[in-house]
């Protein structure tokens, strides 16, 4: 029997909210940016994300869900989503690490993931992350022209994401992990594919929440979980980065409520005119 999408739409106050958790995000990441370097573990950076997020009267969200032990999930290298912090996990000058996070601030939640480099790194890598955030931004503003011309369908996003990565040559787009709604609860449907047809699924709505995250490969696609039952890791070896922003759909456009700009630099008019940039 296939599974039954039911998708949360959230009221304008209700979005608002959702911001306030999303500036909390926000702020932990660029802490946890800042503090990238050699020689920092990626325990040191969940120990930044846990104060920050609870310092602002917020809780981490990945913090037991499903028995997860840590506030981030820090991917290095070859882990391309849900690694496990560690004291052991030592960053290097040359790595690249993708840090997902979560709070929720009064019922509400903000998930985003940035990746960043350690030190110097390739130009094959930086060119990695933009192909990446390129991708995000390209799907974020499928979403905004969509619900502008009422046509727009969840799809529209997967294939601007697919589309975005294939232009800029070959990288292998993971299958099986993508975006998903957010609000009340960290996941909710629908489940926001990376790859895909246009105008198909669930009409694109105000009142919408959804997390929006690419994650492509220098290699191929396929990914295997480890045995901690979280690490997810390519196959083949090759170097990944994860990014992520949630994004509330308004009825003239998107509110990317985990950036502190509201998305206004990356998509300029298809941001809502409703948004205001820290509020």
């Amino acid at each position: 029997m296939a599974h039954q999408v039911e998708i949360e739409l959230k009221t304008p106050e209700e979005i608002g909210q959702m911001r306030r958790a999303g500036l909390v995000v926000a702020d932990a990441l660029a802490r946890m940016r800042a503090a990238v370097a050699p020689g920092v573990t990626t325990a040191d950076l969940d120990a930044i994300a846990e104060d920050t997020i609870r310092a602002a009267g917020a809780i981490p969200s990945f913090k037991g869900y499903h028995g997860f032990p840590a506030s981030i999930c820090s991917s290095v290298n070859d882990q391309v989503v849900h690694a496990i912090p560690s004291h052991r996990q030592v960053l290097r000058a040359g790595d690249l690490i993708s840090i997902d996070c979560g709070a929720e601030l009064d019922g509400w939640h903000g998930d985003a993931a940035i990746t960043v480099g350690v030190g110097e790194i390739t130009n094959d890598l930086r060119r990695l992350v933009t192909v990446a955030e390129d991708a995000m931004w390209a799907g974020i503003a499928a979403a905004a022209r969509g619900v502008r011309s009422g046509k727009g369908r969840l799809t529209d996003i997967s294939f601007a994401i697919q589309s975005a990565v294939r232009k800029a040559g070959r990288y292998g787009i993971v299958d099986g992990y993508g975006g998903h709604g957010i609000g009340s609860a960290m996941h909710q449907d629908p489940f926001v594919e990376n790859s895909g047809r246009p105008g198909k699924g669930p009409a694109l709505r105000p009142g919408m929440a959804l997390a929006i995250e690419p994650m492509i490969t220098k290699g191929k696609p396929k990914v295997a979980e480890l045995d901690d039952g979280w690490t997810v890791v390519t196959v083949d070896g090759s170097v990944a980065a994860h990014v992520e922003h949630t994004m509330a759909i308004c009825d003239d456009g998107v509110w990317v409520l985990t950036a502190p700009d509201g998305g206004r630099a990356r998509l300029g008019e298809l941001v809502t005119a409703r948004q205001q940039v820290n509020a």
